[in-house]
């Protein structure tokens, strides 16, 4: 679904990106927890690791037979004998034939392993979105959302790769190394130990340069989230960039940012790459000790020409399994870097699991208490400070005030956005915090100023305020929202699918559209936060009338800048600084000539002047 990006309150949520150069804290643990997830396809791993096998030991058996035929041509030309090539046409054909089949294994081994990484990450990537569907909204003030989608997309797709590529080769070059090792130990034991003597110079090769290469990988992945975070920041507030000639600016902030990101990879990319020519700097060593070794044990006749050719071919394969290591190391690093941050987004403190209670909220008739409610996004820094108000079934309550009075916070905290800090808030008597978040929010409907429509026709979004809502059902509420008529003006009417972020359609129509999906769901408390102010006058006018037969006999919270729009509410709340400081009918207010007074007379002071 796609939507528009809308802050849960005012001035939205901190810019907080991750820290740049920030380490891995547990990496033995992130490797363990990671290797978890390929637990349920064991079996599926098994049969990886027997195709291997199978793969890899037609290929360690191919230089021994190789070998066998250089001996006879050598042999058969020393002794002044024929070439036997029954034998040599013996050795092709089963040379052919264990290709084939390794060629067959191979593909096995690739097709299993796809299906294990496909698998393994889908659930992963299963468990981050509903972790995301159950995390508070206080999450999402703290992280941009660049970040998270990188989180959810990037990095699983990292370990996607790795898990596919990586673990597939070490199974691979493990039974490669174990095979030609064997090889090398029923050709020549002398030859072997020469060999094996650069193993350990390999491993120190591999641990020392991971070790400078690992951070560098985590902030690749942390600046990388950052560089998502701005783009689609700057992409979904465009016409803010453009308005305001804020082009280059954002350009230069990308710069910076595109520039931490180039810095983190090529150190990255770098310093891991540097282990590649040394590890082929090892087996070259290793290469030039079989040769001379070789050919001395030749010429004393210890050991046949062919012999060395194929060790010499077992020491280059040897190579090539410990060659590979680094590039697999390279792949686990970023695997793991990027297990590390979707694992800290699973581990983050989500919201309190909680059973329904036994309640029947379609007995409840909507009167409203917030007995001395106090809250605070920030601790030590409230918004709401110690409310009190009580509202009737039926009342429409309107709330005014300056930006940042905590107007919006009110409805946040109805719906259970947030958890309040102290005091309570109830309905019929009922605590709020009693209920589940699902049954509270079921009693409620929210048409916002900004609008929200995802990616599909206009009758799903409307149907989307009711789940089984007959096509007659939406019709009506398109009506009552008086959306009807412009509706059946587009080419494909109901069916006329909804693009990105909805350009097809005016602001006005998207809002007449959410006002239809909330008179669908026939709610008991109605919260209405600007519906108006995208509207033009004759629209806005359809919309009043709309919401006054949805309103009827509904408790009905409005939160309007337009003070003409809220004057027959019931009751008005003046909003300042996280207290009320007037409420009254608007008759009333007006005869108090305070702060409510003042906005009104200014607005329309205005109109006049």
């Amino acid at each position: 679904m796609s939507k528009q990006r809308v802050h849960p309150r005012p001035g939205g949520g901190p810019r907080h990106g991750v820290a740049p150069g920030e380490k891995p804290k547990e990496f033995k643990k992130t490797l363990k927890r990671l290797s978890g997830y390929l637990k349920p396809r064991k079996y599926q791993l098994l049969f990886v690791a027997i195709a291997a096998i199978f793969s890899t030991l037609f290929n360690v058996i191919t230089p021994k037979l190789l070998g066998d035929a250089t001996s006879s041509i050598f042999s058969s030309i020393t002794k002044g004998t024929g070439i036997d090539f029954t034998f040599l046409q013996k050795l092709l054909l089963t040379l052919l034939v264990l290709y084939v089949i390794s060629a067959a294994f191979t593909y096995l081994q690739q097709y299993l392993m796809a299906g294990v990484s496909q698998k393994t990450t889908a659930e992963l990537r299963k468990e981050v979105y509903e972790k995301l569907a159950r995390m508070p909204l206080s999450y999402y003030d703290r992280h941009p959302h660049g970040d998270i989608l990188s989180r959810a997309i990037n990095d699983i797709d990292n370990i996607n790769n790795s898990i596919q590529q990586a673990l597939s080769q070490i199974i691979t070059s493990l039974i490669a190394i174990i095979g030609t090792i064997i090889m090398m130990i029923v050709i020549s034991p002398v030859l072997t130990l020469v060999v094996v003597i650069t193993f350990p110079l390999s491993a120190l090769v591999i641990r020392f340069v991971a070790s400078f290469s690992q951070k560098h990988f985590v902030n690749q992945q942390k600046e990388l989230g950052n560089v998502n975070g701005h783009i689609e920041e700057m992409f979904s507030g465009h016409q803010v960039v453009k308005a305001f000639g804020h082009e280059k600016a954002a350009i230069k902030e990308f710069d910076e940012i595109n520039e931490r990101l180039y810095q983190s990879g090529w150190r990255a990319q770098f310093i891991s790459g540097i282990m590649m020519p040394l590890m082929t700097f090892v087996g070259n060593l290793g290469y030039v000790f079989v040769s001379i070794g070789g050919g001395l044990l030749v010429l004393n006749g210890s050991i046949r020409i062919g012999d060395v050719q194929a060790f010499i071919q077992y020491s280059q394969q040897l190579t090539h399994p410990m060659t590979q290591a680094a590039g697999i190391a390279n792949m686990i690093q970023t695997a793991l870097a990027s297990a590390e941050r979707v694992f800290r987004l699973l581990d983050e403190e989500e919201e309190r699991k909680e059973s329904p209670a036994d309640v029947n909220t379609d007995e409840l008739k909507g009167n409203i208490t917030f007995d001395h409610v106090r809250f605070g996004y920030e601790k030590d820094k409230p918004v709401i400070k110690d409310l009190n108000l009580d509202v009737d079934p039926g009342q429409t309550i309107a709330i005014v005030g300056p930006t940042g009075a905590g107007k919006t916070t009110i409805i946040n905290l109805l719906m259970r956005f947030y958890e309040l800090d102290s005091g309570r808030i109830m309905i019929d008597g009922i605590d709020i915090g009693s209920l589940s978040r699902d049954q509270a929010r079921s009693m409620f409907a929210m048409v916002l100023q900004d609008t929200w429509l995802f990616n599909g026709t206009i009758r799903d979004n409307i149907a989307y305020g009711r789940e089984g809502a007959s096509d007659k059902e939406i019709i009506q509420a398109a009506k009552s929202a008086y959306a009807d008529d412009f509706i059946r003006t587009l080419p494909d009417g109901y069916e006329t699918v909804l693009g990105e972020d909805a350009s097809n359609i005016s602001q006005g129509q998207r809002q007449l559209i959410t006002i239809a999906r909330a008179i669908l769901s026939d709610p008991k408390i109605l919260i209405l936060d600007e519906a108006t102010s995208s509207v033009d006058t004759r629209t806005e006018m359809n919309i009043q009338r709309a919401m006054n037969k949805l309103m009827a006999g509904r408790t009905s919270f409005v939160i309007a800048h337009r003070l003409s729009t809220i004057r027959d509410a019931d009751i008005i709340l003046v909003m300042k600084d996280g207290d009320i400081i007037e409420k009254g009918s608007h008759e009333e207010l007006m005869k108090i000539n305070g702060f409510y007074a003042d906005l009104y007379k200014s607005q329309f002071s205005g109109k006049v002047s």
